[in-house]
């Protein structure tokens, strides 16, 4: 009888021992947090993210974070699985601006003709930060190279491609590994600056600090007149609405009717850093400290650019000798990206994917272009006055 009374009382604390705890109860809503928090989920920038990051994953791409030695955490896109060999390619976006800002436009094309795009944000950009003091382009790309020597199964050697910012960024990746860089494509890089070009007139400001308040715009007006130098031709139209809600929230972008968007992508996050990394780029900068590279480089460059003016291209070209060659696009400034997709993107893929050239133009051969030129010679060739056979 005993052990009839005790097993009930057994049973029932095995039940109480194998049940979950209830759960806590929620926590109190935050108070005070409720319009930030709308105001956060109708920003246009934040839907214009979200969509960025569909773009992304909807190519195949998906997000990895690797940790690195120094504490560093760089975060990256890998490209999809390919059934065959591809050619792997290092996209590097430009001075405030993520990565899946600035290159998802180009993903599709650029998988399409066969390539295997690796999308990294730079240090202070994006999801990626870093303990470390060290604020140079150099120790940006030892970050994205032993990122990419982390990866399972990446590859042994790459080509890159860096726009603005990430022109710099490529082109100590090309010096400092060798062996893992292949082809190198810079656009509007301005890697051949020296500090005292900013005294002698060549650029809009006149030193360091100016550079750092026009590149990190704070009010409407700055933005609009860093839009000014960036863009061959300005846009007309940009509500100082939408201009406060970009510098407000995390992101700051150049959106002209919530679609279009430039090269460069303001952020209010990291300010304090990424003034140290434009004191690292410009100050005490020479012409003959920069080394050169052994790797075949295209450089391409906006006819009308303001921020990075064409002289520091052709000082570029100079400078790298036969292993270089420069493209100048007309009717676009710094933002080629932006004002000259279609033919930044077909630079890009015509370089990396056939490496027996050093430049293929293949406009010549597009049917849209042969059917302009024929009927355009067709009636310039037509006399009233004369039989038409």
């Amino acid at each position: 009888t005993q052990s009839t009374r005790t097993r009930p009382r057994i049973s029932r604390l095995r039940r109480a021992i194998e049940m979950p705890p209830p759960p806590s109860p929620a926590p109190p809503p935050p108070t005070g947090g409720g319009r930030r928090r709308w105001l956060h989920r109708l920003s246009p920038t934040v839907a214009r993210d979200r969509c960025y990051t569909r773009a992304f994953r909807a190519a195949g791409l998906r997000p990895a974070a690797v940790s690195l030695a120094d504490g560093a955490i760089l975060h990256l896109w890998l490209p999809p699985p390919a059934a065959g060999p591809r050619h792997p390619i290092l996209l590097l976006h430009g001075f405030g601006a993520s990565a899946t800002w600035q290159w998802a436009p180009f993903l599709r094309p650029l998988i399409a003709a066969g390539l295997a795009p690796y999308v990294p944000d730079l240090v202070f950009f994006g999801a990626s930060t870093s303990p470390s003091a060290d604020r140079s382009p150099a120790y940006q790309a030892a970050c994205v190279a032993a990122a990419m020597a982390a990866l399972p199964g990446a590859p042994q050697r790459y080509s890159v491609v860096g726009v603005s910012y990430g022109g710099f960024v490529a082109y100590h990746l090309a010096h400092a590994f060798p062996a893992a860089v292949d082809r190198l494509v810079l656009v509007a890089a301005g890697v051949c600056l020296e500090e005292a070009d900013l005294a002698a007139g060549l650029f809009a400001v006149e030193d360091i600090a100016e550079a750092a308040s026009l590149l990190l715009p704070q009010r409407p007006e700055d933005l609009r007149k860093l839009v000014g130098l960036t863009f061959c031709r300005p846009p007309r139209f940009m509500p100082s609405c939408f201009i406060r809600d970009y510098i407000r929230i995390d992101a700051i972008k150049f959106v002209v009717m919530l679609v279009i968007y430039c090269s460069l992508v303001m952020c209010t996050e990291h300010v304090t850093q990424k003034t140290e990394l434009l004191y690292a780029l410009i100050n005490d900068r020479k012409l003959s400290d920069l080394p050169r590279i052994c790797q075949q480089t295209l450089i391409i460059w906006g006819e009308q650019d303001r921020v990075f003016p064409l002289e520091l291209g052709l000082r570029l070209k100079r400078h790298l000798g036969d292993t270089s060659e420069l493209v100048i696009v007309k009717n676009a400034g710094h933002a080629i990206n932006r004002e000259k997709p279609a033919e930044l993107c077909r630079l890009i893929k015509n370089y990396i994917v056939d490496p027996s050239v050093k430049y293929r133009d293949d406009r010549k051969g597009s049917w849209k272009n042969m059917i302009r030129r024929f009927a355009g010679s067709s009636l310039r060739k037509v006399d009233s006055s004369r039989p038409l056979l």
